[in-house]
């Protein structure tokens, strides 16, 4: 045992980020396969996933967002930017129970900005940072640690914590975006069996879990490198 690793095996990488990386992978392959299945499943009001956007944006009295259709598969999103919700080909003109839960959420989205959601706005505003944490944090702790500079591992290590915050903040967005699709859903009656209901909260439940193995990725992945970086097996002596 020397420091981080036994035999030569990154012990806080299998133990640590691993775990947290195969959580990601099975959380991938599951929102998948309930995609594909639902999207099978056709829902008995008619109702299209654009024409489900529209009525959760109706619900919400919103009347300067638009609906679009945009190229390839689980590529739904609400771009704030152009206020403009857009819709996979798979959803847009979709009748099955998995579009309607889809454009109901992104519809939840757009909700979430025209009501000043706080959370949507504060980790929209630390997204620069983010962006800027996610090409110089790890390289300055590098720095830092072989130059035997100990003020600039911290703040590499600092600046790469963003990250984690970043999806630390995106967890609560999404589920309160499902929460308000789910809720017009069934208030408005947009599927009116309980079975399809339930299939679109699976949709959105799946979803869901990615956000959290993000968020576990990246937790892991900065108490892995608070470890290499501070443990005292690991100061260079």
């Amino acid at each position: 045992m020397y420091g981080n690793y036994y035999y030569g095996i990154d012990w806080t990488y299998i133990v640590l980020v691993l775990p947290a990386l195969i959580l990601s992978i099975v959380a991938q392959i599951r929102v998948k396969s309930v995609y594909k299945t639902m999207s099978a499943r056709l829902n008995t009001t008619g109702l299209t996933g654009a024409a489900a956007a529209k009525a959760v944006l109706a619900h919400y009295g919103i009347t300067n967002v638009q609906v679009e259709r945009v190229n390839g598969q689980l590529t739904d999103h609400f771009d704030p930017r152009s206020n403009v919700i857009r819709l996979s080909e798979g959803v847009y003109d979709s009748y099955s129970v998995a579009a309607v839960g889809i454009a109901a959420h992104e519809a939840g989205h757009a909700a979430q900005y025209a009501e000043g959601y706080a959370p949507i706005k504060l980790r929209n505003s630390i997204v620069p940072v983010a962006n800027v944490s996610s090409w110089i944090g790890i390289p300055l702790a590098f720095l830092g640690y072989f130059l035997s500079i100990e003020p600039l591992i911290y703040i590499g290590l600092a600046l790469y914590s963003v990250i984690m915050l970043f999806h630390l903040l995106t967890l609560p967005v999404e589920l309160n975006a499902s929460r308000r699709a789910l809720n017009v859903i069934q208030t408005d009656r947009l599927l009116r069996q309980d079975a399809e209901y339930r299939d679109a909260r699976q949709v959105l439940t799946a979803a869901a879990m990615t956000y959290v193995a993000s968020l576990a990725t990246s937790l892991m992945s900065l108490l892995r490198l608070i470890i290499i970086f501070t443990g005292r097996g690991n100061r260079r002596r």
